[in-house]
Formats: structure tokens, sequence, C-alpha cells
């Protein structure tokens, strides 16, 4: 019977230790300020920051079996009415099915990190940045209903940026050579127009977010297991394909 008990804990043990999640946060809580200054920098246009990374270092999966998902956003305007939204359009790709989204960004959430930091040996230190920070943001995208295979993509967004020596909203890139270094976390769910079924769907610069941690498994870089290479992750995209 004490085996049998052993046994289970040591089941139920594996099968909670193989549901963590890795890439979950761009910043902890205790490396930012808890003041949220979305008043203070709702004047500042972050368009930039969300398709400054070349598309090939942008991943993305799609349901529980992390299938392989491309997203491209084309065009991103801020709306002159409302300064914390942004009107966004793009392109998704799964396999060989290509739908056009539009949609929205909307910044709810601005801190200010609480010790700054500027690239090896602080090769950015004298580059007159004045602020560092992360936002928080939610999202929707339309797909065409017309389009196959179409639905809507849902969910929460974080991007780190910086405020430069000329006042203008930057993508932070400046830890880019650290091993634990991602951007544009998108996490989410995506739905079927025609049936409502709900998939996962996470996507963001240089790593996934929120991913089963047996999945990337590159220390200094993305770098997918061999458990998940068949869903989409053999074939190289073409340069340019939306």
């Amino acid at each position: 019977m004490k085996k049998v008990v052993l046994f289970i804990c040591l089941f139920l043990g594996f099968s909670s230790w193989s549901q963590n999640l890795c890439w979950t946060e761009i910043l902890t809580k205790e490396e930012l300020h808890k003041q949220n200054e979305l008043e203070k920098y709702v004047k500042y246009d972050f368009s930039n920051l969300w398709n400054k990374s070349e598309n090939n270092l942008v991943y993305g999966v799609i349901g529980d079996n992390y299938e392989r998902i491309l997203i491209k956003l084309i065009s991103i305007k801020r709306n002159k009415d409302k300064r914390n939204e942004y009107f966004v359009s793009g392109k998704s790709r799964v396999k060989s099915n290509t739908c056009d989204f539009k949609g929205k960004i909307t910044i709810v959430k601005v801190n200010e990190v609480i010790e700054p930091k500027f690239g090896v040996d602080d090769e950015y230190k004298n580059a007159g940045i004045k602020k560092q920070g992360l936002l928080n943001a939610v999202y929707e995208f339309f797909e065409d209903h017309k389009q196959k295979g179409s639905g809507k993509f849902s969910g929460k967004l974080q991007s780190l940026w910086y405020l430069d020596k000329n006042d203008l909203m930057q993508y932070n890139d400046i830890e880019m050579d650290s091993d634990s270094y991602f951007n544009n976390a998108f996490t989410g769910i995506w739905k079927s127009n025609n049936s409502g079924k709900e998939k996962v769907c996470n996507w963001g610069d240089y790593r996934v977010p929120n991913v089963n941690c047996d999945f990337d498994i590159g220390s200094g870089e993305f770098s997918v297991s061999e458990k998940y290479q068949k869903n989409g992750w053999w074939i190289k995209p073409k340069l340019n394909w939306w």
C-alpha cells in the first residue's frame, strides 16, 4: 500500500512539474515601481515597438500541441482620440493557410523600472536614455470571417521600452544578448469563427511566452525540442511570407 501511495505522489508531482510554464515574465514585480504611470506616458507613441523585430525572430504557437503560427503586424497607428489605443492590421499563417486580421491594442498599465540596465559593459550608459519600463496591454485581432480557418485573437501583451534622449519611445533591446531576454509577449487564445473552439495562442520576440518548459530547450537562443518539431517547426517560412 505504501508503494502505491508513493507512486501516486510521484506521479502527481511529475504531472504538476510537467505543466510548469516557462518565459512567463519579462520583468519581475520586484524590478518595477508599483505606480501605474499610464497618464504620464500616454502622450508618447508606442507604435514602433510592435513591429521592430525581424519576422524570423518572432515565434508563436497555437493549440495544446504547440503548432507553429506566424504573425505579422503590418500596420500600427495610434488612435488620435484615445491615445492609449492603437489600430492594428496584419496577417497570420498556420501551415499553408493565411488570414488577414484587423483589431486594436489598448495600453492599460505602464511601469518604470527601479534599476535601469545599460547592456554589456554598460555600453548604453552614456546614450542619454531617460527612462526604461514595461507596458501592459490587452489586444483583440479579428481575422476576416470570409477566409478559411479564420477566428479571433485576444489576450494580454507585455513590452519593454525606453525613452531616448530625443524624448522618443523606443523598443528596448538593450539586454538582447542576455539568455533571459524576450520581448513583446502576446499571451492569450484564438477562437474559431466557425466552431467557437478556443485554442491557446502565444507569440513573442526571441521566445514564445507561457509555454511548457519542455518546448523551448535553448539556453542562449530559441530552440524547439524534438517532441514538438513535427508541428510545423521543421519548415522554414519564406522571408516575406505575408
